[in-house]
């Protein structure tokens, strides 16, 4: 009898997600057994859930909004990525029934642009915008990617303050202010990390940010991601993504973590890409 084995993705909303429909398809190219759930869970009831789960013969959990931190703390064991931003987005089971935690959002983003969109990542002067999870993992990723130099921009500067001392690299990663953004100059990657398009909040972005150059891209996909796409393209950026291929590269990732099966990524990113088109 073939044993099927139980994933899932836990966060709060969570039915939005498209983690369900990416490892069905991951699952399938291996025909592998695979149950997938959304598993919303409120903060205040995250560990019981996740220990319930794990109990019960889990096999993995991606960790989405807003646990990635406090799931960090369930795990016996944290990966070097995890340790770093101290924050996972997947937990696994190891033989021994302890938790392992790992990090791997950051990675997802680099090898999306890298490989799918064919960025050079090296020399590049990038703005990130954001200094939450998303940011943070995105900073440390892009320096791993040997970019030139990072400026972090907060709404709340003590965020963008306390990554970039964290990082300690004042001549490759400063922060700047909100404000400063019509005076800061110009970059050849933007990246936007807020939550203002997963809020439906619009954001005030300068034109003169872009060079003609410049690839602007939205870790969020589909409707959140439309408003900052907007700009990029009113803004005469010659590249505009959004962050469908970094949910699937993660989605990989966390499959690989828990199977040893690496899948084949680009058909499901062109699946969901027909069902939710780039703005």
């Amino acid at each position: 009898m073939t044993t099927m084995a139980r994933c899932g993705v836990v966060g709060h909303p969570i039915a939005h997600s498209l983690s369900p429909e990416i490892h069905a398809a991951f699952a399938a190219q291996f025909g592998r057994a695979l149950t997938y759930e959304r598993i919303d869970l409120a903060p205040e009831g995250l560990a019981e859930g996740v220990r319930a789960f794990f109990a019960e013969g889990g096999t993995g959990l991606n960790i989405t909004l807003p646990h990635k931190q406090a799931a960090a703390r369930l795990a016996d064991r944290l990966g070097p990525w995890a340790k770093r931003l101290d924050a996972v987005n997947l937990l696994t089971r190891e033989a021994d029934g302890t938790l392992s935690g790992e990090n791997v959002d950051g990675a997802a983003m680099v090898r999306d642009l890298a490989e799918r969109y064919r960025v050079d990542l090296r020399g590049h002067d990038v703005l990130v915008l954001g200094a939450g999870g998303a940011g943070r993992a995105a900073v440390w990723a892009l320096l791993d990617a040997g970019v030139r130099r990072i400026t972090v921009v907060n709404r709340h500067p003590a965020s963008a303050d306390a990554l970039v001392d964290a990082i300690g690299e004042p001549d490759r990663v400063l922060s700047r202010y909100w404000d400063d953004l019509p005076v800061i100059g110009v970059f050849d990657l933007i990246i936007n990390t807020t939550s203002a398009g997963v809020l439906g909040q619009h954001m005030e972005l300068p034109f003169k940010l872009v060079t003609p150059r410049a690839t602007c891209y939205d870790v969020s996909y589909g409707r959140a991601a439309s408003d900052f796409m907007a700009w990029a393209h009113a803004a005469g950026a010659r590249y505009a993504f959004d962050g469908l291929g970094m949910l699937v590269e993660g989605g990989a990732m966390a499959y690989a973590r828990w199977f040893g099966e690496t899948p084949d990524t680009e058909p499901v990113f062109t699946l969901l890409r027909s069902q939710h088109p780039q703005a």
